[in-house]
């Protein structure tokens, strides 16, 4: 079973409007390719605008079960296709940076708002969410759990780590950055040490403090039946706009986490108290 995932790697509207617009002709772009899920950048509602005054904020925000994230919903299931549709959340007290994951009936399967803002920046004007979420994907062939983090997110192992206790094997990860070498570093990390593929979708060069480089990493780092490494990642796009595909052979990913070290094998969660603050620190 190979999971085809469409990174939508694209450049902004102006308004509300532009935003449904381009992001329709994406997914029907992402439905012909073949895609059985298409993820959006981060925000994509308002392309990862963060006015600092509260009043023109809210003015952004929409609602979750409002009639731009729906539309979307009706997208999905008119195309037959999973969308990952990114949106500044209207909330209370304060907005949210969230996604929403429709299956391919136009159900919603996962809401997920970040937990970790960038609050040293302009997210400071957001609301974090509270947990992180995986669901059952039915794409078709079969159905995969898939959970979320966005951006920052994978800057803390626990995010993922969160995701695979609760079964995810696949991660979708929005984002609004500079894809350097030390963040893209990060994300194969955390498909590594999980076991899990982690699919990846930036803005590319042209917004600002974004340059592309939407990633997967399939999470399977070696066979067994073969000597030496494989390099997880499957897909690097270049800085420039597009629709970039990948396949995650989830078979092999499968057959990778029954047999091998990392993920929750051989944790000893017994002795980790201080990580969440539960233990005295020394």
């Amino acid at each position: 079973m190979t999971l085809k995932i469409a990174l939508l790697q694209l450049l902004p509207g102006r308004d509300l409007e532009e935003q449904l617009q381009i992001g329709t002709e994406a997914c029907e772009r992402a439905q012909r390719m073949g895609a059985d899920i298409a993820l959006f950048p981060e925000m994509w509602s308002d392309g990862y605008a963060i006015p600092q005054d509260r009043e023109r904020l809210e003015g952004l925000a929409v609602s979750a079960d409002g009639d731009f994230v729906g539309r979307f919903g009706m997208l999905a299931a008119r195309l037959q296709m999973a969308i990952g549709i990114t949106f500044l959340e209207k909330h209370d007290p304060k907005p949210r940076n969230s996604m929403v994951l429709f299956d391919k009936h136009g159900e919603r399967r996962l809401h997920y708002a970040k937990v970790h803002t960038c609050a040293f920046d302009a997210e400071r004007m957001l609301s974090a969410g509270e947990d992180f979420y995986v669901t059952d994907l039915d794409v078709g062939a079969g159905t995969v759990r898939v959970g979320s983090m966005i951006c920052f997110d994978r800057e803390f192992p626990e995010s993922a780590r969160i995701l695979m206790l609760k079964g995810a094997e696949v991660i979708l990860a929005p984002n609004a950055c500079p894809m350097e070498l030390n963040r893209l570093a990060a994300l194969r990390t955390r498909a590594y040490e999980n076991m899990v593929a982690v699919a990846t979708c930036n803005y590319p060069q042209g917004q600002p403090d974004c340059n592309g480089h939407s990633t997967v990493f399939d999470g399977v780092a070696w066979l067994r039946d073969e000597p030496g490494v494989r390099d997880m990642c499957i897909l690097e796009a270049p800085e420039e706009e597009g629709i970039f595909l990948a396949g995650i052979d989830l078979d092999l990913l499968r057959d990778y986490r029954a047999h091998e070290v990392m993920g929750d094998a051989y944790r000893h969660p017994e002795k980790y108290g201080v990580i969440t603050g539960k233990a005295p620190m020394a």
